[in-house]
């Protein structure tokens, strides 16, 4: 069966963890014509929910999986295909679907592995192949899960990198100064470890501002530059996020706050919730996330500003910001470089998790 023909569309697979999938609704009717890049349907994991969009454009000929529906990752959800292709090929490509099993082994199959740098282990997760890889760098809080809806997507591309930085996931609690240009050091040892010569770097929140410090101290080990809701880019923060999550320690108090991180604070799953005080409770990680909000937000305030290195990079740099955004004000995008290309979704301080297909489409396009 021609693959331009019929299309499946199917489970993705979000994060190394994710074993299946649950259609929570259908935003196209059966028989409705779609584009490339429309939203097809919602698909919850046990981390978030996420929009499944088409691949190809065409009319959904079957919408294989309804609501409430579980499947597996590589599940079959529905079938695009033209007009012309007869209901009796539909009905035979559907009967005869095979979840493929997963390539654990293949080259270009996830990865996973630590490295040494400065004396700390810093653990990653290597996915794809191809050179000039994209490294994608998490927030304050966070780890490299942070990444999931994205990376494999990017990965269908290229090699891509996501670290867990010191301090966060199974990295090193050991964050030294815990300042932006200690961590921008650790970043940039990190890919001598890999031996990258020059990367695409993607940063998100304290991500941007420590991806930023790589553009600016070390230019030519970056090939291009996202930064999406960067810290780095003005002085305001919110406050009350930070000494929120470094106080919570109920499920309840943490639903709250990160609640705040989305425009929809609905998308905050309990599996969610659990992992970052899970994450929170690893001996020296408290104290690693104080040293870093005291270092990196003191008073409340961000403490390194580099809006004005912006003017004089050389490389691509492009800026993606949610408008709903209550952690870093989506004005910080404002008033940039007019080299400097910007983005702004329908989204929160979580874009590339809440608008995750088009934050992959711009990040996969700034890195071609």
């Amino acid at each position: 069966m021609s693959e331009a023909r019929i299309h499946a569309v199917t489970v993705p697979k979000w994060g190394m963890a994710m074993d299946e999938g649950t259609v929570t609704v259908w935003h196209v009717a059966e028989g409705a014509a779609v584009d490339a890049g429309q939203e097809l349907l919602d698909l919850e994991s046990t981390k978030i929910a996420n929009a499944i969009e088409a691949k190809r454009a065409g009319i959904l000929r079957r919408a294989v999986a309804g609501v409430g529906t579980a499947l597996p990752v590589g599940g079959l959800l529905g079938v695009i295909a033209d007009a012309n292709v007869p209901e009796a090929e539909i009905d035979s490509f559907v009967a005869d679907f095979v979840v493929a099993a997963p390539d654990a082994e293949g080259e270009g199959a996830p990865r996973t592995a630590t490295v040494e740098v400065g004396g700390r282990a810093i653990h990653y997760l290597d996915l794809g192949v191809g050179e000039a890889p994209i490294v994608l760098v998490h927030g304050f809080g966070g780890d490299l899960n942070a990444w999931l809806f994205n990376q494999p997507a990017l990965a269908e591309r290229g090699r891509t990198i996501a670290l867990d930085l010191p301090g966060h996931g199974q990295s090193s609690g050991d964050v030294g100064e815990g300042t932006v240009a200690a961590l921008s050091g650790t970043l940039l040892g990190f890919m001598d470890s890999l031996g990258l010569g020059a990367a695409h770097l993607v940063g998100h929140s304290l991500g941007g501002a420590i991806a930023l410090a790589v553009a600016v101290a070390q230019p030519g080990r970056v090939r291009s530059l996202t930064l999406i809701a960067s810290a780095g880019l003005g002085p305001e923060i919110n406050a009350s996020f930070i000494d929120g999550f470094l106080a919570a320690e109920r499920r309840k108090d943490m639903t709250v706050v990160l609640g705040t991180l989305f425009a929809d604070p609905a998308l905050v799953t309990r599996q969610m919730v659990d992992d970052v005080l899970k994450a929170k409770r690893i001996d020296g990680a408290q104290a690693a996330l104080a040293r870093i909000a005291g270092a990196c937000f003191p008073a409340g305030r961000q403490a390194l500003d580099l809006r004005p290195s912006l003017a004089d990079l050389a490389v691509p740099v492009q800026v993606i910001w949610g408008s709903s955004d209550a952690v870093i004000p989506a004005a910080h995008a404002d008033g940039l470089p007019a080299s400097v290309t910007v983005l702004r979704l329908q989204a929160g301080h979580m874009p590339h998790m809440e608008k995750a297909a088009e934050v992959t489409r711009a990040i996969l396009a700034i890195s071609g």
